[in-house]
């Protein structure tokens, strides 16, 4: 790996520590994490409650900040990530690698002593595995990086719902599964629109190894085996009807749409309109299936 050698005099500041955070992907582990723990059935004192969220935050922000770290040379070469505090040479490495260091030990800490020990655990393994098996084994090495990467990002229902009851069950493990095959689908469609980006930062993301053809029969799998976890909750008694229907129909929908990525094989990112409208969606539906759990958790 290589780095950007800085001049003393460019320091960066609280936005750049910001966006090491990756953000929009915070948001995105808060809520998942946050509706594990309200659907388990037990309910944590709010403050309790709100510190396992703040932990799952600064957790998640830890593993963006040391994948952008290790990161920095593929994030240069790429037009969507070349404005990266690290790529764009605003910040010392050093700087980036003990902040994230720091934030996550601080992240596992304040589970463990707040909240509870199992909590604590998966929240470190789940830092672990993003940084050590996908940042460093797998990234750079093989286009199923984003499948079994796709596990770290699968974590945070599972810990919400741990810091809450202390212990595992079966609705937790399905929703650990459902992000789990939803990554796939979900990622390979904005790989197949960048593809060209990826092979340029000599990332061997599906699309770049295998081909479109492969890679888009590939999210088809994917979609059909996520949409059957995605319904399970309903027939195995851990869901009501509320949910059952919003799956079913939300679940048939994404199918649907990958189908349609098959169907037309769009041979240029220009003309990738079913990718385009896949991904947006994609981000919706794992939000709406989350929130819908709740709702029907709370209105049974």
């Amino acid at each position: 790996m290589t780095t950007t050698t800085l001049s003393p005099s460019i320091l960066a500041d609280w936005r750049d520590f910001l966006a090491l955070t990756k953000p929009r992907v915070m948001r995105s582990v808060v809520f998942t994490g946050l509706c594990g723990m309200l659907v388990a059935p037990v309910a944590l004192p709010p403050a309790i409650g709100f510190t396992a969220i703040l932990a799952i935050a600064l957790a998640a922000g830890a593993a963006g900040t040391l994948n952008q770290w290790y990161e920095a040379d593929i994030d240069a070469l790429m037009k969507r990530t070349a404005k990266r505090p690290l790529a764009a040479g605003r910040m010392d490495p050093e700087s980036a690698l003990h902040f994230g260091i720091g934030v996550g030990v601080f992240s596992v800490l304040l589970m463990g002593l707040v909240v509870n020990l199992i909590a604590a655990a998966f929240l470190a393994v789940s830092i672990l595995f993003y940084v050590v098996i996908y940042t460093i084994g797998l990234k750079r090495y093989t286009p199923q990086n984003i499948v079994i990467g796709g596990a770290a990002g699968a974590f945070p229902p599972l810990i919400g719902w741990v810091a809450a009851t202390g212990s595992l069950s079966l609705l937790p493990i399905l929703m650990f599964a459902l992000i789990f095959l939803w990554t796939p689908p979900h990622s390979w469609a904005l790989a197949l629109l960048i593809r060209d980006d990826y092979a340029k930062g000599g990332v061997p993301m599906m699309p770049v190894v295998a081909g479109a053809r492969t890679t888009r029969w590939q999210m088809l799998g994917y979609a059909v085996a996520m949409a059957i976890v995605a319904v399970a909750p309903w027939p195995l008694g851990l869901a009501g009807g509320l949910y059952g229907v919003v799956a079913m129909i939300a679940s048939a929908i994404f199918v649907g749409l990958t189908g349609w990525v098959v169907a037309v094989a769009a041979p240029t990112p220009a003309t990738m309109k079913p990718e385009r409208m896949l991904f947006v969606y994609s981000i919706g539906y794992i939000l709406a299936m989350f929130a819908a759990l709740v709702v029907d958790r709370w209105m049974a």
